[in-house]
């Protein structure tokens, strides 16, 4: 692991090490302004589908969060706002995928946010959902820290294992990450 800055470590990605382990609040945490406070963002055309006002008008957006590198972009939409709201989206995604941030593995204590979302040991949160890419960064944080160890993680989140896979499971690239680290400790795959 090489620090930058004391603060953030860039790491040789694998199947299950994150591109990048951050210090927290997690970046999928943030609110939008900080969030794109921290990012470049461009502007651009795309050609295909949308008509004329899509080629005259730089409606795509793309986002690059500079303390990571990782990018996102959208293009889809004909308002510039619509593919801006689709890029924020889908650059949470990936940095709840592709970046972790320390957490003690045993006395990790869950955010408000994962607290509002957990209802006793069942967690309630649609994939499409605002929160969703904060709640999964903050499962694989843990996932990670206890070493893959789903069920381990499930408790030290005060939710059922089934609950937390299956949070897990909505996102494919997660579970990627998940399985691939899993295999590598011997454990058997969630399904």
């Amino acid at each position: 692991m090489t620090p930058l800055n004391g603060e953030l470590e860039l790491l040789t990605p694998s199947a299950t090490v994150p591109r990048v382990l951050l210090p927290p609040p997690h970046p999928a945490n943030l609110d939008d302004d900080t969030l794109l406070a921290q990012c470049e963002i461009t502007f651009g055309r795309q050609g295909g589908p949308g008509g004329q006002h899509r080629n005259k008008v730089d409606t795509a957006v793309r986002l690059r969060h500079e303390p990571t590198g990782i990018d996102a972009g959208a293009a889809e939409r004909r308002r510039q706002q619509e593919n801006r709201r689709t890029a924020i989206r889908r650059l949470r995604l990936k940095l709840a995928i592709k970046t972790r941030t320390k957490v003690d593995p045993v006395r990790h204590r869950p955010s408000p946010v994962w607290e509002s979302r957990r209802q006793g040991r069942q967690l309630s949160i649609n994939p499409k959902h605002r929160d969703y890419p904060a709640v999964l960064a903050e499962a694989l944080d843990v996932v990670y820290a206890r070493g893959f160890d789903v069920a381990g993680a499930a408790g030290v989140l005060g939710v059922s294992m089934s609950q937390l896979a299956k949070l897990i499971r909505h996102e494919k690239h997660a579970m990627a990450l998940v399985n691939a680290g899993r295999a590598e400790r011997g454990l058997p795959p969630l399904k």
